[in-house]
């Protein structure tokens, strides 16, 4: 009896895997039918998307944008198709009405002081050029910080931002931002030449104390006398006249900016190891996160002028920003100080084997790391921000909410609903999805769930 082995002396070529187990069908196979639950799940949610789908477009198809009053729809749904066409969409309103949603009733030619903003003078400048160049600003000077391959030198646009957006939206004298922004480098002279001499702590006083005497004090006359030689003014805005989601864009983007490091200094003022500062921190933090934003917002618009001197003009969009920041401010220092608890001991007793300080182990070490674990309740928090702008049309701003009221209350559009609302909603949809998006494109490149 004889054993013939055979054994192989080439190996096979690589075969292509099963057609059912790549692409699509794989895919569908391993994520939607991988068993019996998960394919009658997949199969009742296909049906329940098919009828949200198929009942949207019905509504949402309609040969009405050029209608001019709610009857004029449903004439022009009837005469297209039929008197039991049901109900459907009417997207006049939306054409008639898009730019009040967008910019309020700002003024769409405030460049030449002696002409009417009613109508386009001879010469003038492109309709709402003023918040549209802010926009496209904004845009400038968020893309260096957010994109880091990017030139650095944008990042003087950045810098620059925060004194142009009041005087492009607001208007009057250039002067004044430019003004505004000397008192920055006041308090940052201040700072480094005074700390070394009287401390930490003292020249930190003097830095804020010396830039507020400079705005409360010196602005004003300085900023007449240098527009007396040389008057670089465009016409003022008031506020009454912001609105639509121009007026949301700017609460929005305020209270993102400035929350963040005054979130960054309560967080590090909690943790303090000084009494007074600890407390103070702690206080505001627990206070502001026990009142309803609405209550803060009612108190920036009727209360707070209780409080004031007789005759003081604080503008009440002002105010709401300041509020909203503070708001968010609070929730934000709650966000980084999870971040900073993350954080292991090993890295704190790291920058002091180092020889740093407390403010260069908290730039380069400490707060990187932490803000690096918080961007998602970061992000999240911004997100909850901007939507919340929404809460002004309660105090009688006129934000998207707020104009669809009163788009609502003319007797042509009367009875319009979801079409207001879901263009308003695809609009803070387009804005919060972004920031969504931006903030796993961030966690993914800084790779937040590896240690």
């Amino acid at each position: 009896m004889s054993d013939v082995s055979f054994v192989r002396t080439e190996m096979l070529p690589q075969q292509a895997p099963p057609a059912t187990s790549v692409g699509l069908v794989g895919w569908s196979r391993e994520n939607l039918f991988s068993g019996p639950v998960n394919s009658i799940l997949t199969i009742l949610s296909l049906i329940f998307i098919y009828f949200v789908i198929s009942g949207v477009l019905h509504w949402a198809i309609s040969p009405t944008w050029a209608a001019t009053s709610l009857g004029e729809c449903r004439e022009m749904i009837a005469a297209a198709y039929g008197e039991g066409a049901g109900h459907k969409a009417c997207w006049g309103v939306i054409r008639e009405r898009w730019l009040q949603l967008m910019y309020g009733f700002y003024p769409p030619y405030p460049v030449v002081p002696s002409a009417n903003f009613g109508a386009a003078p001879e010469g003038a400048w492109p309709a709402f050029f003023r918040p549209n160049l802010a926009f496209v600003l904004l845009v400038l000077a968020v893309v260096p910080v957010l994109f880091s391959n990017l030139p650095r030198k944008m990042l003087w646009i950045t810098a620059a931002f925060p004194f142009l957006l009041p005087w492009l939206l607001w208007g009057g004298t250039l002067w004044t931002p430019i003004l505004v922004a000397l008192g920055f480098v006041i308090g940052y002279l201040v700072m480094r030449f005074a700390a070394p001499v009287v401390g930490t702590i003292a020249g930190f006083i003097l830095a804020v104390a010396v830039p507020l005497l400079w705005w409360g004090f010196a602005i004003g006359p300085l900023a007449d006398a240098f527009s007396s030689v040389l008057p670089l003014a465009i016409p003022e805005v008031q506020s009454r006249d912001f609105g639509g989601f121009m007026l949301s864009i700017t609460i929005g983007v305020v209270a993102i900016g400035c929350s963040l490091p005054l979130g960054i200094l309560l967080a590090l003022g909690r943790q303090s190891n000084l009494l007074i500062l600890r407390s103070i921190c702690i206080g505001f933090i627990e206070f502001i996160r026990g009142v309803p934003l609405i209550t803060l917002l009612f108190v920036a618009s009727t209360l707070l002028n209780i409080f004031l001197p007789p005759g003081t003009n604080f503008d009440i969009i002002l105010r709401v920003m300041i509020m909203v920041t503070l708001f968010a401010a609070a929730y934000m220092a709650e966000v980084i100080r999870g971040g900073l608890a993350a954080l292991p001991k090993g890295q704190y007793e790291g920058a002091d084997s180092l020889g740093l300080n407390y403010w260069q182990a908290q730039r380069l070490i400490i707060m990187p790391q932490a803000l690096k674990i918080s961007i998602p309740g970061i992000v999240s928090t911004f997100i909850g921000v901007f939507k919340d702008t929404t809460l002004v049309s309660i105090i009688g701003l006129l934000d998207p909410i707020g104009l669809s009221n009163s788009i609502r209350a003319d007797q042509a559009w009367n009875g319009i609903v979801w079409e207001l609302y879901g263009f308003i909603a695809v609009l803070f949809f387009i804005f919060c999805f972004s920031m969504s998006r931006y903030s796993m494109y961030l966690e993914r490149k800084l790779q937040t769930g590896h240690r």
